[in-house]
């Protein structure tokens, strides 16, 4: 029989972050303004530990290294997918991130660029991202950046609950105070830091380091905004909707199970499935074993589990890996 691997998050302490991830999800956060939940992460700054069966005990990197076979013997040097949850206490910074190729070439060849999305858990009255900017030449990009135009530079895009946003690598991006995000990436940790409000670390004294060069040098001008093709399926009293999927997003697909009652699933293409359950409880039924699943937990379907079922009331946020 194979299980699913339950995975116990990692949390990051940010300039940014604060305590929201402990009121939302109940999770026993350390000491700190904590921004994000790496919950399912393979990614050596913070890897997810197994918490159950017959790899229980192991980061999620290990398995991957030695233990391919749970996800279809699939190829590549690094686990591709990384699962965030983040809490904008504070305004991040802004900031773009590289393709592989860039990223392989200035950050090390296991380092993979970074294409990420956001579904969005909870926004504030009045919240708004930095999506994209106006530049219309990357001379003009140049320009607007030495000048600190960033008024004019800089797209302000309204949020609210349940948005999603595709964020492409090159795109110049920022989650802003009062917004809480599910997000879905390239397993990167590469930020370009393009623009920090002239902000300074408590804990240094020192205003953080800018990358004006890598940020210029990978950023896409013009800004387009990625067309989406955003279906639903309704089933039951249940939908799924699937956000992105190859070949727009060449790297992941996502989607959004509501459970309502039952909701049944065959696997397909993808070697292996992420979970998270942000809202909610039931139950995941597979190969035979009945698992009790609630809001703040995450896991992977390995690839020997081809089908599943979901009993409750939930709200899912799930991933697969794409064709790159």
């Amino acid at each position: 029989m194979t299980e699913p691997l339950f995975l116990k998050p990692v949390f990051q302490e940010k300039i940014w972050g604060g305590r929201k991830l402990a009121e939302a999800f109940d999770y026993n956060l350390p000491d700190g303004d904590i921004g994000e939940c790496w919950a399912i992460s393979a990614h050596p700054h913070g890897p997810s530990t197994i918490e159950n069966g017959p790899l229980k005990g192991l980061t999620l990197d290990q398995a991957w290294a030695t233990h391919r076979e749970y996800f279809g013997n699939a190829e590549g040097k690094v686990f591709p997918l990384l699962t965030k949850i983040l809490d904008a206490e504070a305004s991040l910074s802004v900031q773009v991130h590289p393709d592989d190729a860039y990223a392989a070439a200035h950050e090390g060849p296991t380092e993979l660029g970074k294409t990420e999305c956001w579904y969005i858990l909870d926004a504030e009255p009045g919240a708004y991202l930095i999506y994209g900017h106006h530049a219309k030449t990357k001379a003009e990009l140049t320009a607007m950046i030495e000048e600190g135009k960033w008024d004019d530079l800089l797209r302000k895009v309204p949020v609210k609950t349940g948005d999603f946003f595709y964020v492409p690598s090159g795109t110049i991006h920022a989650l802003n105070k009062g917004i809480m995000a599910l997000e879905t990436q390239q397993s990167s940790d590469t930020t370009y830091r393009l623009y920090d409000y002239d902000r300074v670390d408590a804990k240094t004294g020192e205003k953080r380091e800018l990358h004006l060069k890598q940020s210029i040098d990978t950023t896409i001008v013009p800004h387009q905004d990625p067309v989406l093709n955003i279906q639903t399926e309704h089933i039951g009293d249940s939908t799924i909707t699937t956000y992105v999927q190859p070949p727009m997003s060449p790297f992941f697909s996502v989607y959004q199970w509501l459970v309502k009652g039952d909701l049944h699933f065959d696997r397909t293409t993808a070697p292996y499935t992420l979970v998270s359950v942000v809202d909610g409880e039931g139950e995941l039924i597979a190969d035979g074993q009945t698992y009790p699943i609630h809001k703040n937990m995450h896991f992977v379907l390995p690839f020997d589990i081809k089908s599943w079922d979901l009993k409750g009331d939930m709200q899912i946020i799930a991933s697969e890996p794409g064709n790159k």
